[in-house]
């Protein structure tokens, strides 16, 4: 027969435990506090070894939103529309790609003009302080909905600044903005470009800043603002470095690694 002291001795540690379990988060709710944080996937449900269905099935959503972003066709007629509105030519160019798969095979094309388009250029050629360049890239859907958007609220930082016509460009790379720029007698470009897209944005935008650009022009000689979308670097925010960076160009005489990105300690000490 146990003795009742021992009974009392387990219920004793039964309440301490319990009043240590309701003090401790339950695991759950950890998790679903920790996904406000990050758009990343974290603490998906398990069955056994695999995903359960439902994140599974999110998983192959976002998979399949990636997949359509990077074979999507760039709509030109309405960017250029959108583009229009802010007061500035438009010009519509190709790149020296015939088709969307051939672009995803051969990125060297995707940095050259077609035949015939530095015609297009040549009656606009002047002594221009920067040129922006939007280019489908990988993620047409991402340009498509954040050019106009950010250039909005860009431009009228620029005030004083000679900016040559917009440049749309399909299936281009970031480097053909140094061919427009090249041929439009540009100090600056500005590339406005689709990001690869990720299984958590399939709608990323680039911008990727250049001083003096030319044929040996390296990556290291450029700026890059990544993740431009209201989830990430919002459009206030975009326009802001994207001003900041290109008057610091200006001043400098120089991009890339040498020139020090502080748009975020000068946002911080804005009133």
């Amino acid at each position: 027969m146990i003795p009742k002291s021992g009974n009392r001795f387990s219920d004793k540690i039964m309440r301490q435990k319990k009043e240590v379990m309701t003090d401790v988060p339950q695991i759950g709710d950890l998790w679903t506090r920790l996904r406000q944080l990050t758009a990343a996937r974290i603490g998906l449900k398990r069955s056994g070894a695999s995903l359960s269905t439902g994140p599974l099935l999110d998983f192959q959503l976002a998979h399949a939103r990636a997949r359509d972003a990077v074979h999507a066709a760039l709509d030109v007629a309405r960017l250029a529309a959108d583009l229009s509105a802010l007061g500035l030519p438009v010009l519509r160019l190709a790149s020296a790609v015939e088709d969307r798969q051939r672009y995803l095979m051969r990125p060297d094309l995707g940095r050259r003009l077609a035949a015939g388009e530095d015609t297009k250029l040549t009656p606009h050629a002047g002594r221009h302080d920067v040129v922006f360049v939007i280019a489908d890239g990988l993620s047409a859907r991402a340009v498509q909905a954040h050019a106009a958007p950010v250039l909005a609220k860009a431009l009228p930082q620029l005030h004083g600044w000679r900016i040559a016509p917009l440049a749309v460009v399909t299936n281009g790379r970031v480097a053909i903005g140094d061919v427009i720029a090249g041929a439009l007698n540009a100090d600056c470009v500005a590339v406005l470009i689709g990001e690869r897209p990720g299984l958590s944005a399939p709608d990323s935008m680039g911008a990727y800043l250049t001083w003096q650009p030319g044929a040996r022009t390296s990556d290291a000689e450029r700026n890059c603002i990544s993740n431009i979308r209201p989830g990430g670097v919002g459009y206030d925010e975009a326009a802001f470095k994207l001003a900041h960076l290109l008057r610091a160009m200006r001043a400098r005489r120089l991009s890339g690694v040498r020139l020090k990105d502080e748009s975020d300690r000068l946002a911080i000490e804005r009133p």
